[in-house]
């Protein structure tokens, strides 16, 4: 699968450090065959590729579409359409299906996400869904409060 992860509040805090259990489940997601993408609606942040040594585990970086998802894929230049998206943004992960996550803001949080996330994927990787409540199948309606 091609796996996109959001930077900010999902694989990056606040205080400039990955969430934990980012790196060990990059290399898992790698091991299992899949193709990691990372983007941002900040544009394409190989900063922070750089800085935390992620080169060995992205096939690509770009800027995220905030709005018209699948509509600015090619205005945006990515080569290839997301087939599960990782991120704290509830609308692009409905558009394309994945997992929401709360954000993460600290070093210093308690936040197992990273492990769940592995999780979700390897149960849509078997069965095409999840019964975890952080999943969004693809074209799914974001409730309005």
């Amino acid at each position: 699968m091609k796996i996109f992860f959001d930077v900010d509040y999902t694989i990056l805090g606040l205080d400039d450090t990955l969430r934990p259990g980012t790196v060990d489940t990059f290399q898992k997601i790698l091991d299992d065959g899949h193709e990691i993408y990372i983007w941002s609606g900040m544009g394409e942040r190989w900063e922070v590729i750089e800085k935390h040594d992620l080169h060995r585990f992205v096939s690509g970086v770009y800027e995220k579409p905030t709005h018209h998802f699948h509509e600015r894929l090619p205005e945006l230049k990515i080569p290839v359409e997301p087939e599960f998206v990782i991120d704290d943004y509830p609308e692009i992960v409905a558009a394309f299906g994945g997992v929401w996550v709360p954000p993460y803001f600290f070093s210093r949080s308690v936040d197992h996400e990273m492990d769940r996330i592995y999780r979700i994927i390897c149960d849509f990787q078997a069965t095409g869904d999840s019964e975890d409540r952080q999943y969004r199948a693809k074209g799914t309606k974001i409730p309005l409060f």
